[in-house]
């Protein structure tokens, strides 16, 4: 799963990394329940609110980002281009959502995400051997 992620920034990057991921994440969960709650829609319909609400959790916990991001950017084009006339003014906000969803999966989850704790760089001391344990 490190190969992934390019890095993990912390500081002003992770920062950064944090409000796009919480601003993504909102988003796509609030028009992914807007979608569920609506009036009832055939199951396709049903299937991608159900992916960007969950796309959204996924993002804002900063878990499996990289396959998130591609997923919710996938789905929210696909929102776009195939289900809606180009004389909507929502298709706007999904390729909005979908260029935003491929930037977070390209650039990563940063420093404070749950991907940082479980795939991070890990730190290993190694210190002198202690007297009565052999060293190898």
């Amino acid at each position: 799963m490190q190969r992934l992620f390019s890095t993990f920034p912390n500081s002003w990057p992770g920062a950064g990394l944090l409000l796009l991921r919480l601003g993504l994440g909102i988003a796509l969960i609030y028009c992914g329940v807007a979608g569920l709650l609506g009036a009832p829609s055939e199951l396709i319909g049903f299937l991608q609110n159900l992916m960007a609400s969950a796309g959204g959790i996924f993002l804002l916990a900063g878990l499996w980002t990289p396959v998130m991001g591609t997923l919710a950017a996938f789905a929210e084009a696909w929102t776009a281009l195939l289900l809606y006339s180009a004389r909507q003014p929502s298709t706007w906000d999904h390729i909005f959502l979908a260029v935003l969803s491929a930037s977070v999966a390209m650039l990563g989850p940063g420093a404070w995400s749950i991907d940082a704790r479980l795939f991070g760089r890990k730190r290993f001391d190694i210190g002198p051997a202690r007297r009565g344990r052999p060293s190898l």
